[in-house]
């Protein structure tokens, strides 16, 4: 008895130690770790955000100009401190102080603060090359536009913004404490800077094992064991993907993904999934064969790599405090892969110490974003010129060297080199490019997908487009992947069960209420939001409760963002709480007056609350302050239907079409508003859509009804041909 009380007091100790730690500082660090805590210093971790200073600033306030198409911004000192006077948020030049430095190589910014907490980043930076590199100079993000006062992309606007946008990578232990009341925010931090414990975590229960190593704690008192690998790595290596891995991996994801975040509760050690939502491979962010696009980061891209399925870390090529390559150039590929073979041009068929010769050039391409800062793509693939030929719009590693040549002769050369055209793992592009366009083929490229050794990354992505075609086959498939053991996945699976019938889903998706990770019952609790709650019994009630009171909170948790009040005004809409979804409409227009879909959906909420005029009104705002977007023409259109006058009806959603000629619905909506009058100019535009989305029944279905209306037989019976293949659709 004696023994057993012994031991529930140091369970209990062991417990309240971990809730309990806190956060100390790397000056407690060095004293044991003085190596690690060297390395670090000066990296650009170190150096990820700091006070503004003669030591930090890189950047010339000697009284330096920079033009920006007409706007002259101008950088000098002042009484000591760093000042600028630049385009303020109502376009008039005003003079600001620096505060804070970010970043340091290749580019530096500076951060400015405003009232109400908030801190902002200028979008004029400092280039800190050298000279022979085009640097030391100020230089403007969005060099190629013409971004002004009032544009979410302007650097007083939303998207510069410090405490959402880039506060909770730079600093550790970051609080955003965002007010939704007052709208302010009350940001803090424990190092201003990604210090060790932003990877390790609070050190405080560390120190006291440190001081006392009989002392009960895990980890040596940390929330995770970072502990090195033992096995020395080679290219027949077996799998030794494990938690220890995946744990390491999801350190580095919190910051080196596309991400959003749901709350600030991250601890090293926790579940990436429970604190953050990663993007799938989507499009105009990923390329279709997954090659990065627009600015991802890391995680998604390795993910992708063979690398990942075995188990390869970050920390396996980069040294994880100075962040510098474990070894200079493609030496580090050499820790694993065999030196004599893979540099020898038998393999990469080019001469020894050319670009063409180098492993990273060809298979980490790089892409540059803000303007200067080249990065490698992480999914470690093999160039496919064969598919720039194919889709123009994905480029390859070969033609980024070869920029004089076309796709095809560097896809001709692979062939001849290898006897064959090498595909390598991430071989999807056809399959993700043809769920984009909606082809004819794209339920079979879902399953070419699912059925083959793709990263479950692209599996997710794919299975994302699942519910575009319901069938008894594709809804066997969602409940299949309901049941998958990667997260993405099963969310994947969730969001493409909403398309199946409400008797069909609606217990499999409160089921998934109960799963161990916050993406997937964040995703359950929207989709049950709408359903009413009726008769059932209490247990399930509070169930619901506890879910819609967590998804709530994650919501509120970005309640300074459009999309999110938006998000949240559907949420309320769904629970009946009407004035909160009124007023959440209302703050999201407000946040952002260019963000369209908030008047769409307030719109079509006020319509549903029998308030027509002022529902119009509001379409008419948006369209004054947005104009030429289509999207709002359409929903013109849609209200002059419901109001029972055609001809305006006809002329928006002509005019929809006109502004946007490759979405497949506003075309169908304006083929079928014209249909009974003029059904040839009805097929007309239906087949100036079709070719894009061959896969989309509405316009098949509109063809094959308006071609029988004008008697062409022969049309009528091949667009039924296809109709009827989309319908009876299966893999086998």
């Amino acid at each position: 008895m004696k023994k057993y009380f012994l031991l529930l007091l140091t369970l209990i100790f062991t417990l309240s130690a971990e809730e309990q730690a806190t956060y100390v500082g790397e000056k407690t660090c060095v004293e044991c770790h003085a190596k690690e805590v060297h390395e670090w210093q000066g990296s650009h971790h170190d150096l990820a955000m700091m006070v503004a200073d003669e030591k930090s600033i890189k950047g010339d306030f000697d009284n330096a100009t920079f033009n920006y198409n007409g706007i002259i911004t101008t950088f000098y000192k002042k009484d000591g401190k760093y000042m600028v006077r630049t385009d303020s948020e109502d376009g008039t030049l005003k003079d600001y102080e620096i505060s804070y430095t970010f970043g340091v190589f290749p580019l530096q910014q500076y951060m400015i603060k405003f009232p109400k907490g908030k801190i902002q980043v200028m979008d004029i930076a400092w280039d800190s090359r050298s000279k022979e590199e085009g640097g030391e100079r100020w230089y403007h993000i969005h060099v190629d536009d013409n971004v002004t006062a009032g544009d979410v992309l302007h650097w007083t606007g939303q998207n510069f913004n410090w405490n959402y946008m880039c506060a909770d990578c730079h600093s550790t232990n970051l609080k955003k404490n965002y007010d939704v009341e007052t709208k302010t925010y009350h940001t803090t931090w424990d190092s201003i800077n990604v210090s060790c414990e932003a990877c390790h975590g609070p050190a405080s229960q560390h120190m006291l094992w440190s001081k006392n190593q009989e002392l009960n704690v895990t980890n040596k008192g940390f929330p995770l064991s970072l502990k090195r690998k033992q096995k020395v790595w080679d290219t027949n290596t077996t799998t030794l993907k494990s938690f220890l891995t995946d744990n390491e991996i999801d350190v580095c994801a919190k910051c080196h993904s596309r991400r959003s975040q749901l709350d600030d509760g991250y601890t090293p050690g926790d579940a990436f999934h429970e604190h953050y939502l990663p993007v799938t491979l989507e499009e105009n962010l990923y390329f279709p064969d997954g090659k990065i696009e627009d600015e991802v980061y890391v995680y998604d891209s390795f993910l992708q790599s063979k690398m990942y399925e075995k188990g390869v870390t970050c920390t396996d090529c980069h040294n994880p405090h100075t962040l510098n390559r474990k070894a200079e150039g493609d030496k580090v590929c050499a820790q694993c892969h065999k030196e004599e073979k893979y540099t020898a041009p038998s393999h990469h068929k080019h001469k020894e110490g050319s670009t063409g010769s180098s492993c990273v050039a060809c298979h980490m391409p790089a892409r540059t974003y803000m303007g200067v800062d080249s990065r490698n793509d992480h999914s470690f693939r093999i160039p496919r010129p064969d598919l720039s030929v194919e889709m123009k719009e994905i480029p390859n590693a070969c033609n980024l060297c070869h920029t004089d040549k076309e796709a095809k002769w560097a896809a001709d050369a692979m062939k001849t080199w290898y006897g064959k055209t090498p595909v390598g793992k991430q071989n999807f592009a056809h399959s993700l490019t043809a769920l984009r366009r909606n082809s004819h083929d794209a339920p079979k490229k879902l399953y070419d997908v699912l059925m083959s050794d793709a990263p479950d990354i692209a599996k997710a992505t794919a299975i994302e487009y699942l519910g575009n075609y319901p069938s008894k086959q594709t809804y066997t498939t969602t409940l299949q992947m309901l049941r998958n053991s990667d997260p993405m996945i099963r969310r994947a699976a969730l969001q493409s069960l909403e398309t199946f019938p409400p008797n069909m889903r609606m217990q499999k998706t409160y089921d998934m209420l109960s799963d161990p990770v916050k993406i997937v019952r964040m995703e359950a609790a929207r989709q049950l939001s709408v359903f009413s709650l009726g008769d059932v019994d209490q247990k399930t009630k509070d169930v619901l409760k506890k879910a819609f009171d967590e998804y709530e909170k994650i919501l509120l948790f970005t309640a300074e963002r459009p999309e999110t009040q938006l998000s949240l005004a559907m949420y309320y809409v769904n629970r009946k709480m009407l004035k909160k979804a009124e007023k959440a409409y209302i703050e999201a227009m407000r946040l952002q007056p260019k963000f369209v879909p908030a008047y769409i959906n307030y719109s079509n909420f006020l319509v549903q609350q029998g308030e027509n005029k002022k529902a119009f009104e509001i379409l008419k705002k948006g369209l004054e302050n947005i104009p030429n977007i289509a999207i709002f023409h359409h929903a013109l259109g849609l209200w002059y239907v419901r109001n029972k006058e055609p001809k305006k009806a006809i002329s928006e959603l002509k005019k929809s079409v006109e502004l946007d000629k490759d979405n497949a619905r506003f075309s169908y909506v304006y083929a079928v508003s014209i249909g009974e009058e003029n059904p040839k100019e009805a097929i007309k535009v239906l087949e100036e859509i079709y070719p894009k989305h061959t896969g989309d029944m509405q316009i098949v279905s509109g063809l094959v009804y308006y071609t029988k209306i004008i008697g062409d037989t022969v049309k009528s019976e091949m667009y039924e041909k296809k109709l009827n293949a989309l319908q009876n659709f299966s893999v086998r």
